[in-house]
């Protein structure tokens, strides 16, 4: 199956299924003499990890990820750091009623008719159990990015279904199981969770993703922009429907007087450009929104197929996130760091800098 590398001088290499005995990245490209060990990786990893809250999955995976190569005596060498992270909880027989019917909203018809076969269990390889592998790269490229440049990425969710979640402080964020920056909005957040799980439901949720520090220069133009690598990164995160650079949508009803970002010499005055101008970092912010939909394994009956095109219905069973946005901060984090590691190699190359 091709399509599981990411980046071209910071390659990140995805593979596994999520009832396989493991997944995984292959990390290649990453320069030597990084300071790196598995608490560096884990961390991050504990903030996706299942199980962590009465709103999430379930299954009981620890993460616990191990480093077999590219690393020699704390530092990176410079060669492929291979990452693993066994699945130590999977339960196979939850999916025995979808073996010969297909989920409404999930990938079991598309990859059966690609391929002539699938994996239920779990979804295979198209679960988004295979999120973590990302997650454990993009530690890596956040490490590298903060201590190279002096980089900051970090995330939030900003809306919960019908519930916006007003921006109060970077501090909350690690306070509750949503990631939200708004201590107030917690309760409401946990109350419709509760719901939604007694109903057997799932809904989706809304992202930000901030890069902050980084220089003016980085991103290619016209085919290989650094915008353009950004969606195209976070659109192959499971469940996003939509990405946009800053302002994005609402740049429709903008006129050009208000969108375009004015420079004084004290600065840009706005940034509706979300910090990149013509494919090209603009040294402001990277700004970066997700939109990711509702969960498509769910305990409400729908309408169907079976293998041989006829009508049947589906429920889905096994444990599963009701939205998979409240995990989604972490990950969509990784993947932004992995983007702007692979656009500053490509410029320290062309450039020297």
């Amino acid at each position: 199956m091709s399509g599981n590398t990411l980046g071209k001088l910071f390659c990140v290499t995805n593979f596994g299924e999520s009832h396989g005995p493991a997944i995984g990245a292959v990390v290649d490209g990453c320069p030597p003499g990084l300071p790196l060990d598995v608490t560096d990786i884990q961390k991050e990893l504990d903030r996706r990890r299942p199980g962590t809250s009465r709103h999430v999955t379930q299954r009981q995976e620890a993460d616990q990820v191990e480093i077999l190569s590219g690393v020699y005596e704390g530092h990176t060498t410079g060669t492929p750091v291979a990452l693993l992270i066994r699945n130590t909880d999977q339960r196979s027989k939850d999916y025995g009623n979808i073996v010969e019917t297909f989920r409404p909203g999930h990938a079991d018809y598309s990859y059966w008719k690609k391929y002539g076969r699938r994996d239920p269990r779990g979804g295979g390889r198209s679960s988004a159990r295979l999120t973590a592998p990302t997650v454990a790269a993009g530690a890596i490229a956040k490490k590298w990015l903060a201590a190279e440049y002096g980089v900051q990425v970090r995330g939030y969710m900003s809306q919960l279904g019908p519930i916006p979640i007003p921006f109060q402080a970077w501090e909350e964020v690690g306070n509750n199981p949503f990631f939200a920056p708004n201590a107030e909005v917690v309760p409401q957040l946990e109350a419709y969770m509760d719901e939604l799980r007694r109903a057997g439901d799932s809904i989706g949720a809304r992202i930000e993703v901030v890069a902050e520090n980084l220089p003016a220069g980085w991103g290619e133009p016209v085919y290989d922009r650094l915008d353009a690598d950004i969606a195209h990164a976070m659109m192959g995160l499971n469940a996003v429907k939509g990405v946009s650079i800053g302002a994005g949508f609402d740049c429709v009803t903008q006129r050009g007087s208000e969108h375009g970002d004015e420079i004084t010499p004290d600065g840009f005055q706005s940034n509706h450009a979300g910090g990149v101008l013509g494919g090209i970092s603009s040294g402001q912010p990277i700004t970066v929104s997700i939109a990711i939909k509702p969960t498509s394994s769910i305990r409400v009956e729908r309408r169907s197929v079976n293998l041989e095109g006829e009508p049947t219905t589906v429920q889905t069973f096994g444990r599963h996130d009701p939205c998979v946005g409240i995990r989604a901060t972490p990950i969509a984090e990784a993947l932004l760091a992995i983007i702007l590691m692979d656009h500053a190699l490509r410029q320290r190359a062309q450039r020297g800098m």
